[in-house]
Order: C-alpha cells, then structure tokens, then sequence
C-alpha cells in the first residue's frame, strides 16, 4: 500500500506579532473539535506532480485564495497515520471572511444512504504563534516550529549597518 502524500502553503503576516492562517477541517467529525484540530491547509498531491506547485493548487482549492511572493520550504513531516505532509510559507495576508472552499461526499448519517456535501475547510483563521500551536494537529507543530526558526535567521541575516534596501532618490528626483 503506497503511503499517501499531501502538500499546503502555511500563510504568515506580521501584525504585532507573527500569525500563521489555519484551516479547520469540514465535515460532521470536525464539527465539534477545536484544539487540536485546525490544519495546515492541504491536499493530495496527484502522481508525478511538483510538490509546490500541488500546495499552491490545494491552497486555492481549499480557500479560494491564491498567494503569490517567494515561498520558504518547511519540508516534511509524517502524520500519525503515516501520512507525509510538505509545506511552504508564504507571507501574504487574507481575510478569511472570504473563504470558498470545494467540498467533498459521504454517507451521512453512516449507514443512512443519504450522500451529503461538506466543506473541506469549514473555517480559516489567523492566530499567533502560541494559540496556533493549541489549535494545529500535534503532528504539524513542528511547521510552526520551523517557520520561527527561518524567520529568526531572516532577521539575523540582514546587519544593522547594512544599507536600507529601499533605494535612495537622488536629488534630482526629490521634489
């Protein structure tokens, strides 16, 4: 049996503090679970497609939302049903009122033969560092992780005498 493999985009902004967007899953067994349960989100990547350009296609299939910039790969974790998960941040901001997500079938209730319709995300949302943590599915705090790390080496890249990267204007353009 082939152990399946999904790809996401974790979106982050800097609003007094770093806030990562997660999605909560859809569907009747997610309804009531909160911590623990919010995702990265995500979708199966199809055979012999490119990892990245397969979490761009989810993210959108699941938010409606397409983000654009450079990406920082978060690489990969293994879920506890053995599913392997790989990411990438992007900072971008989004508001999450605007969510459209495609849905997905299933009996319900089981053994109903009813068919009915749900979301894949039923709910986005933005969170700081800490509550996200709460919040995320225990496997994929190790994204987090790695995010504040990469974020923490951005910063100490860039020396406090190093010139602005903002060009300077000469004077015969400053008006």
């Amino acid at each position: 049996m082939k152990t399946a493999t999904s790809a996401g985009l974790l979106l982050y902004r800097d609003r007094s503090g770093l806030e990562v967007l997660l999605g909560h899953p859809g569907g009747p067994y997610w309804r009531r679970k909160d911590d623990g349960s919010w995702t990265v989100p995500k979708g199966e990547v199809q055979d012999r497609e490119d990892l990245y350009k397969a979490a761009l296609r989810e993210f959108e299939e699941e938010t409606g939302f397409h983000p654009e910039g450079p990406a920082m790969a978060l690489g990969s974790i293994r879920q506890a049903g053995g599913k392997h998960v790989h990411a990438w941040a992007i900072h971008a901001d989004w508001n999450p009122e605007t969510l459209v997500s495609n849905t997905f079938s299933m009996e319900w209730p089981p053994r109903s033969g009813r068919m009915q319709s749900f979301p894949e995300i039923d709910r986005a949302e933005w969170f700081g560092l800490a509550t996200a943590r709460l919040k995320i599915l225990k496997s994929q705090v190790e994204f987090l992780n790695r995010l504040e790390v990469l974020l923490q080496e951005k910063k100490t890249d860039i020396a406090p005498d190093e010139p602005s990267a903002i060009p300077s204007r000469s004077r015969k353009t400053q008006r």
